[in-house]
């Protein structure tokens, strides 16, 4: 497949793993114009994570709701620091853990465990799909949200089916980049320098938004999805593009993780 996207001029607005999925398109052949957007942070006030555990630990959890692989991580490394991490292994590995997708898979998996249910689809309405034949009537549910947006229907449905949910947020989001650079990605979007944006979470498109709005480029933001192929990483991206009015031109078929993305993207162009 090398090759594939010679000559494509591809923005790359991912942070956490830039280097490995810039470099997966450059062996495509592709133009990578990278311009991280958010980061990830501890979590400003630890207290709340350590009660969470301390739970966790003491078995009062019946189930665990896993949303984002870095929360796990995040929340395991807070176990660590408190020198109880084979503590927390063994406490996960005794309730029933409930993914949302791939990724916490992946985060289960590097601790030797695997999880109990795997959402349907890799979104909040998916776990809601998956857990409704369930009688969760007095389940404690340990809750692993992530900063922003949540979809409010999985507390809800939890709470209208007699479940005690318990949330934790394990991480926090930063701006990345700094304005001046989303702001000149936003323009070349806008003059049609760019072949496609790959949107690999959601705190990424509310950042370009933020920028347009800051920077007075709203209707060159708005030009720019017109003019600029999108391609998702998965569901989540995907409607939350699609919510402000952004056609979507590719994302995996199934596994949503980035090598996938870099095959859907080769494909828009059928050379794959």
């Amino acid at each position: 497949m090398s090759g594939n996207l010679r000559g494509k001029t591809i923005l790359v607005p991912e942070s956490r793993e830039l280097d490995l999925f810039a470099g997966m398109l450059d062996a495509q052949g592709a133009r990578t114009l990278r311009c991280p957007l958010v980061t990830i942070l501890d979590s400003q006030d630890s207290a709340p994570l350590e009660v969470w555990l301390e739970r966790l630990i003491a078995g009062e959890f019946d189930d665990l709701i896993l949303l984002t692989g870095e929360g796990l991580r995040r929340l395991l490394a807070v176990g660590e620091r408190l020198g109880k991490l084979d503590q927390i292994i063994a406490a996960i590995g005794r309730v029933r853990t409930i993914v949302r997708g791939p990724k916490p898979v992946r985060a289960l998996r590097e601790v030797g465990l695997t999880p109990g249910l795997t959402a349907a689809s890799p979104t909040s309405a998916g776990i809601v799909e998956t857990l409704s034949p369930h009688d969760l009537r007095g389940r404690t549910i340990g809750l692993q949200l992530h900063p922003g947006n949540v979809d409010p229907s999985l507390p809800a449905f939890l709470d209208a089916r007699g479940a005690i949910t318990f949330p934790v947020i394990p991480y926090r989001y930063a701006t990345d980049s700094e304005s001046a650079s989303v702001a000149d990605a936003i323009k070349k979007m806008s003059a049609g320098e760019i072949d496609v944006i790959a949107i690999t979470s959601s705190p990424q498109i509310q950042r370009l938004l933020d920028v347009a709005r800051e920077k007075g480029l709203e209707e060159a933001l708005a030009a720019g999805w017109k003019r600029t192929r999108v391609a998702s990483i998965g569901p989540v991206v995907t409607d939350a593009l699609k919510a402000i009015g952004v056609d979507v031109a590719v994302q995996p078929e199934s596994a949503f993780h980035l090598k996938p993305l870099v095959a859907a993207i080769a494909r828009l162009y059928d050379l794959s």
